[in-house]
């Protein structure tokens, strides 16, 4: 029985479909929500014409939108009647931190979403979800 779901969102239509997924196949399970801040992918937005002070500003915006996207998703996790046993917004490489959490914190199950990155963005900041497959001893469910 899967009684701990790890879910890491990060606002996207897909990982509210992960989200939807577990309210219908596990609903009775307790949820985790996971918001991982990657510095390194939020450079690639980052308007260069503000240098002076960036990861002052930038960070607190950036950790700000984590925590409000955490507050989205627990609401939306709620609303489909799933409890929420924890959520965390933690910095460093995405892949990396999610299988870090689905071990440190007795995970059973990692359900995630899929955001089909093609050509250069792909090559460049490869799959989460790719290199959560491959690293992961949890079992993982990926949506589509």
């Amino acid at each position: 029985m899967v009684e701990t779901v790890l879910i890491p969102f990060d606002g996207s239509q897909m990982s509210e479909r992960a989200l939807e997924y577990v309210g219908r196949e596990h609903p009775e399970t307790a949820v985790h929500l996971l918001y991982v801040l990657d510095h390194v992918e939020a450079s690639y937005e980052f308007d260069w014409t503000s240098l002076p002070g960036y990861w002052d500003n930038g960070s607190q915006e950036a950790t700000d939108r984590g925590r409000a996207i955490l507050d989205d998703a627990e609401e939306a996790a709620q609303r489909a009647g799933l409890t929420v046993a924890e959520r965390e917004l933690l910095v460093g490489r995405p892949a990396t931190r999610i299988v870090e959490y689905g071990e440190e914190h007795d995970i059973h199950l990692i359900v995630m979403g899929t955001h089909g990155r093609q050509g250069l963005s792909r090559y460049i900041l490869g799959s989460v979800t790719e290199r959560v497959l491959r690293r992961s001893s949890v079992p993982v469910t990926v949506v589509r």
